[in-house]
């Protein structure tokens, strides 16, 4: 009742928006309407074209498309023009009437195709930078979390990887190598329609296409922002007038565990050891985990006349993860008119976008417990899940041994979110080739969190902090201006354009935290009443806050030129402000791009050749920059630091917090691109390559240094050097194409090679060419991980060497001398540590089909990456022999090590190499089936139904449960034995257009 009760208002907002949108759609579509056309469209060999836009010229963008026989129904005012296009044709201008038949010629080049680049948009044939373009037709279906999915396996060179399967979870990005080591920035820039958001700002059914800018070249136009490369989402939009269009799409999905790590049952526990065998058999992984049902709604609303057009979307998320308390549940909302007026001179544009998103938190300010997950394979599979009395079996006395079930249900909580975003567009056209465009945006985040856990929590009976409890909340505000002037110029065989333009970005945070315990009962306490914990009278409660602005100016011009587009050149620069470096001398940077392309094909010497509908060659180079994450580090800053014992009472000293550093500047991207474009076969075989070469210059890294006579331990500045080099090929082909069967693939192939080249600078030296980061845990211990060197790659493993086991099945290492080592003589000293892998993968694949036969359409997704190491942090803790803490092992624990030995009880547990794996893999990502039933009866103008696996198949020699883990920061490539599993989801789903 009371989630009844929960819901009712949000339906009922919702019923409101849907009547007022419907209503606008019928009182603006115009009448007289006094023509029908019924028409046929097809190619030159007389095959319909299927899914031809059929439009009004002057009116409108959208009117319909052709069916499977290539013919349409419209109906049009009277001396009206049709606009007939289809992508791959020449768009063809006829007379409406009352029947017409259109024969499309096939456009070899396809030239003509606009891609979104910073600031506006461009011919695709004109584009001198490395640009990759996903339209919707192209993303991945089925149940996809964000944006990042949509493009999986689509976007040469742009790495995406889905390392947990927590709802609440989303996918990680990076873009051509790890380019820092201590700038602000790891990932690419994403904006939405222009504003900055995440790859889950907006619904994936709501976005109409992504284009990303990976080069410098592309994207020194946003300077800092961009250096890391730039996700350009546009969501669907209301384009032109007279239509009212209504679309629906839904699904419902469950899913399950791609699999499953093999842990001992009781049995064979009892039969390992038999002293530790309490008489029952419990699989406490399937006592945690469930069969979740999700489902997603998408509603969009378009209307409008040739003055006023809008679009309504609204999309509600109701996802379940395989864990039990692992829930998403998001409702969002957009609104967006534009409206045209003195003589279509001036353009309003006026948007709203909320958001609400609320997840079932077993942690203090997070979603799912990762470590229930653990605890549940390392449980002792003899062990009851409660004890006769009903309460929860725990051993109080066992150190970090919780009864998972226990962690779930003696918890409770939540974590809201809500967004509200406002944004503003202004474009004045006072002549026919000059465009102004002011671009206004606010967005507002609030995050609140509760967490408590009850008197029957392993906190309480082993811990004594009776119903531990926190809150916490934050305030993200984002302010946006950008103010812009273009002009664009045709004379005779010369194009030329011109921008200019004034950014202003202005973030403020505020954030703060309060936790208590020592509370009475689980009634009257908790996080809902914290305060009155007894551990804040005791003085042992903990709270905090913090507050963060920045603000980021930015001056920016771009030219471009072509004469009879044969010969491209484009060019930009940005002179960038950032508040991180306030106090320095080098506050403001210059970032500096040029590009130039080639189109072959053009040249006279090339008009007798038939190989090559479209060849172009790319050159280009970029500088952007990456600011420090902190503030004011140019200046010395001072901090609470110990107490000390003044006048009778106990005072808390001041003590340095950073040295003054007037030299701290950008770190310096600089990448300089060659790339091809070809179109070959009437179109049917297209693709690109791209080779890039990037050099960061004045890393910005913490340097040690003698205090005194400086007053702090450790000075920012800038030093060392990193490279990354790499190439990525894009190939799209059309095998088969015909009236009832098609078959359109595309594969992708990217390389890349990272090298830190030095970690010094001309003022400020390392003491060491390295620098260790990252750890991993194994039985209660943990250790180092990775590490950062000269002359290596990022991502490096770091520990001992073992290569085989000796009569006893104890380790034989290598030493740093490369000499072999027993056991028992092995000093662990860590000088004899080596490189033991690397967790970025070198090479990603991608290979994507679609299939259409007559009504049906099948696609299947593949990708894959390859040339690196994961270290497997289950085997690390589950497969050594010697379990003095008694807990569960995987099946594997009786394997013969190196095809020798079982491992030697005697053997201390420990990170090695032998924990270590190839990670390849080759994923069958996705396969979507679908029916489309077209036009049905008067109202329904499409129709289509659909059958969805994701993370279908995988192919590895990895013994973990997914090799697709963490490639996020410096330490890569650790499959920890907390982290949530990977799932299977099996989705139908339908679409429809009224």
């Amino acid at each position: 009742m009371k989630h009844a009760c929960k819901r009712k208002p949000c339906h009922s907002w919702l019923q409101t928006v849907i009547a007022t949108v419907l209503f606008l759609c019928w009182a603006t579509v115009g009448w007289g309407q006094d023509l029908s056309v019924k028409g046929n469209v097809t190619d030159t060999k007389g095959e319909p074209i299927i899914g031809a836009s059929v439009v009004i010229k002057g009116n409108t963008t959208q009117g319909t498309i052709t069916d499977f026989d290539g013919q349409f129904t419209l109906n049009v005012p009277a001396n009206s023009t049709l606009v007939i296009s289809y992508i791959g044709y020449v768009t063809q201008e006829v007379p409406a009437k009352s029947a017409i038949k259109v024969v499309l010629k096939e456009d070899n080049e396809m030239l003509d195709e606009v891609v979104v680049i910073g600031y506006g948009t461009q011919r695709k044939g004109d584009v001198t930078s490395a640009i990759s373009s996903v339209k919707s037709e192209n993303f991945v279906k089925g149940a996809v979390k964000d944006v990042g999915q949509l493009i999986q396996g689509k976007v040469a060179g742009l790495a995406i990887t889905n390392p947990t399967g927590d709802p609440a979870g989303e996918t990680q990005i990076r873009l051509r190598g790890t380019n820092t080591i201590g700038g602000a920035n790891t990932a690419p820039l994403v904006l939405i329609d222009g504003i900055p958001g995440t790859l889950s700002t907006v619904a994936p059914e709501d976005v109409e296409s992504v284009d990303v800018l990976k080069d410098g070249s592309a994207a020194a136009i946003y300077g800092t922002r961009g250096t890391n490369g730039v996700i350009l989402i546009t969501t669907k939009q209301s384009k032109g007038g007279d239509i009212c269009s209504v679309e629906y799409s839904g699904y419902v999905s469950t899913a399950m565990m791609a699999k499953r790590l093999e842990m001992l049952s009781g049995r064979e526990f009892a039969a390992l050891y038999p002293d530790y065998d309490y008489g029952y058999n419990t699989d406490w992984v399937d006592e945690i985990s469930r069969t979740p049902i999700s489902h997603v709604h998408n509603l969009s609303l378009m209307g409008g006349n040739s003055k006023t057009s809008y679009i309504a979307n609204l999309n509600y998320a109701d996802r379940q993860g395989t864990m039990k308390k692992s829930n998403f549940d998001n409702f969002q909302g957009r609104i967006e008119v534009t409206h045209r007026m003195f003589d279509d001179k001036v353009k309003l544009k006026f948007g709203v976008f909320g958001k609400k998103s609320q997840m079932e938190s077993t942690q203090s300010g997070g979603s799912f417990r990762g470590g229930v997950y653990s605890q549940a394979t390392r449980r002792n599979p003899t062990e009851p899940v409660r004890n006769p009395d009903g309460t929860w079996y725990e051993n109080v006395n066992k150190f970090e041994y919780e009864n998972p079930l226990a962690l779930l249900y003696e918890s409770d909580g939540n974590v809201k979110k809500t967004e509200l975003r406002y944004n503003g567009n202004i474009t004045y056209n006072p002549i026919k080739d000059l465009t102004l465009q002011a671009m206004f945006s606010y967005t507002r985040e609030n995050m609140n969190r509760g967490y408590s856990e009850t008197q029957n929590h392993i906190s309480a009976l082993r811990d004594h902090k009776n119903g531990w409890s926190s809150v916490g909340a934050y305030t993200e505000m984002e302010k946006l201006m950008e103010l812009t002037a273009q002009y664009n110029k045709t004379i005779n065989d010369h194009k030329f354009s011109i921008l200019g333009g004034y950014s202003y970005d202005e973030t403020d945070y505020e954030e703060m935290w309060f936790d208590n315990y020592g509370f009475q009962d689980d009634y009257f306490g908790g996080w809902h009443n914290i305060g009155i914990g007894s551990a804040l009278k005791e003085g042992k409660a903990s709270a905090g806050s913090s507050k963060t602005s920045t603000n980021l100016i930015g001056f920016f011009g771009r030219a471009t030129y072509s004469w009879k587009e044969r010969y491209l050149f484009m060019a930009a620069l940005r002179y960038e402000g950032a508040s991180q470096l306030w106090g320095t001398d080098n506050a403001w940077g210059l970032f500096p791009s040029v590009s130039f392309g080639w189109r072959i094909t053009e040249e006279p010497f090339m008009k007798n050749q038939h190989i090559f509908n479209d060849l172009k060659l790319r050159v280009g180079y970029g500088v952007t920059g990456s600011q420090p994450k902190n503030g004011f580090l140019g200046v010395a800053m001072l901090k609470y630091g110990s107490y000390a014992y003044v006048n009778s009472s106990w005072i808390q000293t001041i003590v340095p917090a950073s040295n003054p550093n007037p030299d701290l500047r950008w770190e310096e991207k600089k990448e300089t691109n060659i790339g091809i474009d070809w179109s070959s076969w009437e179109g049917r075989l297209s693709g690109s390559i791209d080779y890039y070469n990037r050099l960061v210059d004045g890393l910005i890294y913490d340097y040690a240094v003698p205090t005194p006579p400086n007053l702090y331990n450790t000075t920012t500045a800038n030093g060392g050097k990193m490279r990354n080099k790499g190439v990525e090929i894009l190939v799209n082909v059309i095998p088969v194409q015909n009236k009832d069967f098609e078959w359109s693939t595309t594969g992708t192939f990217s390389f890349n090679s990272n090298k830190l080249e030095s970690l010094s600078g001309s003022i400020f030296k390392s003491e060491y060419d390295y620098f260790n980061t990252g750890t991993v845990e194994y039985s209660g211990q943990v250790a180092d991980s990775h590490r950062v060197q000269v002359g290596e790659s990022i991502g490096n493993f770091y520990g001992f060497k073992v290569v085989d086991v000796d009569e006893e099945g104890r380790w034989i290492y290598e030493d740093r001398n490369g000499d072999l080592i027993n056991y028992k003589d092995f000093t662990h000293a860590p000088e004899d540590k080596h490189i033991i892998g690397n967790g970025l993968p070198k090479y990603y694949a991608g290979w994507n089909n679609n299939f259409r036969y007559k009504n049906f359409d099948l696609s299947i997704t593949m990708r894959g990456a390859f040339g690196f190491q994961i270290i497997n942090g289950a085997r690390m803790n589950y497969e050594n022999v010697k379990n003095a803490r008694m807990e569960n092992r995987l099946k594997s624990v009786n394997d013969l090590v190196f095809g020798k030995h079982t491992l030697s009880p005697e053997v201390e547990p420990e990170f090695n190499s032998y924990y270590v794996e190839d990670g390849d893999y080759w994923k069958i990502d996705n396969i979507t089936l679908g029916y489309n039933f077209g036009q049905l009866g008067k109202y329904i103008k499409s129709l289509r139904i659909y059958g969805s696996v994701l993370n279908a198949l995988t192919i590895t020699g990895y013994k973990g449960i997914d090799p697709e883990v963490s490639t996020d920061g410096l330490t890569p490539g650790y499959d920890t034995r907390d982290r949530y599993p990977s799932i299977r989801s099996f989705t139908l789903g339908v679409n429809v257009k009224f």
